[in-house]
């Protein structure tokens, strides 16, 4: 192996929650890009992928269908009564999601896509560009018509809940005037990641769904990032946003478990509508990427995920909102599960903070979208209260230097 090559990877070791750069450790509160829901290591699942290396790391799709057949058994009872088809030949949430809105566009025979503000569907053109957000695609072009973007509840700024819906768009209007009524499909995330963790209010997935009924337009819940127990059931679409019933359900992120590569969708029989040749791609349904999806399943069973995310989930909320207590700067804490997020007074402030803490040995990312001034605190699920201690100490010692730093100033 080239010296040089090798010396830089030999920088980089993961341990659990833990990333070692020149072994000094930093414990990962972004679970790398989301998709670290054991970490950045587990024995058992790196023992697995090991074994199949050996077996063989690549084979057609046309040998896997009966493996994905065994998956979804195992999914089945984290799903919703109607989804029991699923398809499995991506790597990527970008490619499943194309995937969904290809099934939806051949079901309906319409082409339009609806998604939210503050959106993040993905980074292919397409997906891009369905995508809530402007700073991704201000250089690119890719047109799937008549699609909309709509906005988001006004009560969501202060997530409260919806009591009515008379201040909303009237969404049969927009669809009537503004696409013609060429819509195959509405796209939501069950809490937006990428906006900075905003949680939907309930109700509201309530009312989206009865408006797909009346238009006859195929409803996708997008848990590329809320699936696999990050918000505390395995997938949202059936706990908190189990009001959505979906007819697709889109995955991938944490699926992979230590972040190999994997995408899926999950849907309603009616939508099994593709044929093989109408949505595919070289490495999908790789048996290394079944292997470690069908092991993450089993880790998460076995050594109970869920239940320790229940079970710690109001603790990372109330020290959060200590947090927000002792300095003002923190503001709108949010989320659900080891899914939490929170404001601060400017992108540049975010951007500081994000670099204070890395120097003190705590990893966390920010948000793009929106003002760009959220911070994201998603630790691996793995994590118990000791991390979720340190994590929140490092964020109190960050938030004391910065704010030290601005009384400084100011005098």
């Amino acid at each position: 192996m080239n010296s040089k090559f090798e010396n830089l990877l030999n920088k980089f070791k993961g341990d659990g929650p833990y990333l070692f750069i020149d072994n000094q450790p930093m414990i990962d509160a972004a679970s790398g890009t989301f998709n670290l829901p054991l970490g950045y290591t587990h024995p058992r699942l790196s023992n697995k992928l090991k074994q199949q290396i050996d077996r063989c790391a690549h084979l057609s799709s046309a040998y896997t269908n009966e493996m994905s057949q065994e998956i979804l058994k195992k999914l089945t009872p984290y799903l919703p009564s109607e989804i029991n088809r699923i398809w499995l030949r991506d790597v990527s949430g970008s490619g499943a999601v194309e995937c969904a809105i290809r099934m939806a566009q051949k079901f309906t025979g319409r082409s339009g896509v609806i998604t939210l503000y503050m959106a993040h569907h993905g980074q292919s053109l397409a997906t891009a560009q369905i995508s809530g957000n402007a700073f991704r695609i201000k250089d690119f072009q890719v047109v799937i018509p008549d699609s909309l973007k709509i906005p988001l509840p006004s009560t969501v700024e202060n997530q409260s809940d919806i009591h009515n819906l008379d201040e909303y768009i009237d969404l049969d209007h927009l669809i009537e005037f503004g696409s013609n009524k060429n819509i195959a499909c509405l796209i939501i995330e069950p809490i937006l990641g990428n906006g900075g963790n905003i949680v939907i209010p309930q109700k509201f997935y309530s009312y989206l769904r009865e408006f797909c009924d009346r238009h006859n337009i195929v409803l996708v819940a997008d848990e590329v990032q809320t699936g696999f127990g990050r918000t505390g059931t395995f997938f949202a679409s059936n706990g908190y946003a189990k009001c959505l019933n979906p007819d697709i359900i889109v995955f991938a992120k944490g699926a992979g478990g230590i972040g190999i590569p994997v995408g899926g969708v999950l849907m309603k029989e009616k939508m099994d509508v593709l044929e093989a040749f109408e949505h595919s791609s070289t490495s999908g349904a790789n048996p290394l990427s079944l292997v470690a999806l069908d092991e993450t399943i089993s880790i998460i069973e076995d050594e109970k995920i869920l239940e320790n995310v229940q079970k710690n989930e109001l603790y990372l909320k109330e020290g959060l909102l200590r947090l927000q207590e002792k300095y003002l700067e923190i503001t709108n804490v949010r989320g659900l599960g080891y899914m939490y997020g929170f404001d601060t007074p400017s992108p540049e402030f975010a951007a500081q903070c994000i670099k204070t803490a890395s120097s003190l040995g705590l990893i966390i990312r920010g948000a793009r979208y929106g003002k760009s001034s959220a911070l994201k605190v998603r630790p691996p699920l793995i994590c118990e209260r000791a991390h979720l201690d340190e994590i929140l100490n490092k964020l109190d010692q960050t938030f004391n230097i910065l704010t030290q730093v601005q009384y400084e100033a100011a005098v």
